[in-house]
């Protein structure tokens, strides 16, 4: 009985170390996904501007550009996925790759060639473990993305969709990150960049009103090489940054889930201590109550 109540005690010395390391974590994850929240606000007007500014030019411009322009054939399919660095955020990471999972299976089927971009050390293990090669790899930085890493991946997916389908060129890029809704709800989602799906609006326009009249200086081509690219890296950024909080919205769940099921072990394991206590004791008392008897009956 007496060995029953140290591993009982050892149990609860552990679990109660653990709950201190979760609880930890949660309050950081809490404390930092507010500023992750405010980074993703902060960063919505500028995306917002420059796309209205980019669906202007495309709109009111009969230039062609390889950015804005659909293959008609499209083979090579670019895919980036935007996993993260760390566990312990519940099932952040497996829904965000099941959901690029899903794309390519829809891309091949439609006779495409998927070419994986990876963002984080858990979709990078993931391609790793099932012998899966990739075109361009990145990590260390998505629970706090930079506008340096959004750069750097939207150059490199913009120089190989640019490049001659002979030569290893996409002909199309999707993006699978996990969109911040809410501090509840964050759904893995996918989209498009490019070629660009650019519309100025939904709503038709009325009899009254005014067509804008645009003049592109130096010339139309010129202005959307200069803007597309950034385009480009704001939708990477606003991609990395939803994803950065939904990643710490995640973890925090999981880790107020892991402390309180540390708690439930803590009064499980107090609760079976308490009984091999009793049941000790109570073995204790009969043995006393019989070498009395026994002590008796020899008198």
């Amino acid at each position: 009985m007496g060995a029953q109540q140290r591993v009982y005690r050892q149990r609860i010395r552990s679990v109660q170390a653990t709950k201190k390391i979760t609880r930890a974590m949660e309050l950081i994850a809490a404390s930092r996904v507010v500023k992750a929240r405010q980074r993703v606000e902060e960063a919505r007007p500028y995306a917002q501007a420059l796309t209205k500014s980019l669906s202007a030019l495309a709109t009111h411009s009969n230039t062609e550009h390889p950015l804005t322009t659909e293959v008609e054939n499209p083979k090579r399919a670019g895919m980036l996925v935007i996993a993260s660095d760390r566990g312990l955020a519940g099932a952040y990471s497996s829904a965000a790759l099941k959901e690029s999972e899903r794309l390519a299976e829809h891309l091949r089927a439609d006779g495409k060639e998927v070419i994986p971009y990876l963002v984080g050390r858990k979709a990078i293990a993931f391609y790793k473990f099932r012998r899966r090669t990739s075109a361009a790899e990145w990590a260390g930085f998505t629970d706090q993305p930079t506008i340096e890493a959004a750069r750097e991946i939207s150059d490199r997916l913009i120089e190989d969709y640019l490049k001659d389908p002979a030569e290893g060129g996409l002909d199309e890029v999707h993006v699978v990150y996990t969109r911040f809704k809410n501090m509840v709800t964050q759904e893995p989602w996918v989209i498009r960049i490019v070629p660009l799906e650019v519309v100025e609006g939904t709503e038709p326009p009325q009899p009254s009103d005014v067509a804008p009249l645009y003049r592109f200086e130096p010339s139309a081509e010129e202005v959307l090489d200069a803007m597309l690219p950034r385009y480009v890296t704001a939708r990477v950024w606003s991609c990395l940054l939803s994803a950065a909080a939904s990643e710490l919205a995640a973890r925090q769940r999981a880790m107020k889930s892991a402390t309180d099921n540390a708690d439930k072990l803590v009064k499980t394991y107090t609760r079976l201590a308490n009984q091999a206590r009793q049941a000790e004791i109570t073995q204790e008392i009969s043995e006393i109550v019989g070498g009395a008897s026994a002590l008796a009956d020899a008198k």
